[in-house]
């Protein structure tokens, strides 16, 4: 991953470190979408963000851009996802500036969760992993704008503006909830050729599947899994059946290099934990 730039070269570029589902899945699934329709923020009200990003040379440039603009002002900073729910908690951000790849937690259990304590906050993903089903995941957790570190300063505080406005915006396209809600069918639909219920697959994972495959990336079995965890092995393999589903692979296997390469585990930090847990 590339190094974040320097603070002087902020005004010019901001590139970082860089088939059946159940009725309560469908709720949950619908639930994301009726939590993301935030309030509308006037023109002329200030707009409040909170930037969550592990390198803080890359959160300095972002904040020194963003508050050349008279209509926006950052309200903090943070390193990992469990300080950046507190931090939202307490300083009640409008928009959210984050990237996946996070310690502690990854960007879409922070995404989540968020959405879950803050219905109205919108959430704007930026990061160096960028495809499609890294997005349809990001959209689907409640997130309003997905944009590589790349962007420019000018374009990133139109995406604030716009999303702080109730809007969602993907490769530059912006819509509104119901445009989303569309453009979210049309890529599941195109999206795997195993695929028998699109509507079942890239929906979040729950923070119990997210710590499971957490496991399954470091090499544990389901034996192991569920001696750690506390819980049965059929209930590991039932999570497994439908972290597969959700995910659109075939097997553990291809789950863990789905979580690796999207950025949702470190898997040093994980293997370190694991490490320190054996020896107790």
């Amino acid at each position: 991953m590339p190094s974040p730039l320097p603070i002087g070269e902020y005004r010019t570029s901001l590139k970082g470190e860089i088939t059946h589902s159940s009725v309560a899945e469908q709720r949950q699934s619908a639930a994301f979408f009726s939590m993301t329709d935030h309030k509308v923020q006037h023109d002329s009200e200030t707009i409040r963000v909170l930037l969550v990003d592990d390198h803080p040379l890359f959160r300095d440039g972002l904040q020194k851009a963003l508050e050349l603009d008279d209509h926006i002002v950052v309200v903090g900073q943070c390193e990992d996802g469990e300080e950046a729910l507190e931090e939202a908690r307490k300083l009640q951000p409008n928009v959210v500036l984050l990237d996946i790849n996070l310690p502690s937690m990854n960007g879409l259990q922070v995404a989540r969760q968020l959405k879950t304590d803050r219905p109205n906050v919108a959430l704007v993903f930026l990061t160096a992993y960028h495809d499609v089903e890294q997005v349809l995941h990001a959209m689907r957790t409640g997130a309003s704008a997905y944009y590589p570190k790349d962007v420019t300063p000018e374009k990133l505080v139109s995406i604030i503006r716009d999303v702080a406005a109730g809007y969602y915006l993907v490769d530059d396209k912006r819509m509104n909830r119901r445009e989303l809600e569309t453009w979210i069918s049309e890529k599941l639909e195109a999206m795997g050729a195993y695929m028998i219920d699109p509507e079942e697959h890239f929906i979040p994972l729950s923070p119990r599947e997210m710590q499971i495959l957490e496991y399954v990336t470091a090499g544990n079995s389901n034996k192991e899994i569920a001696t750690e965890l506390g819980i049965s092995q059929q209930t590991v393999k039932n999570h497994m059946t439908s972290i597969l589903k959700k995910l659109n692979v075939e097997d553990r296997t291809q789950a863990a290099v789905t979580a690796l390469r999207h950025g949702w585990v470190r898997l040093h930090e994980k293997s370190d934990k694991m490490d320190n847990q054996s020896k107790l």
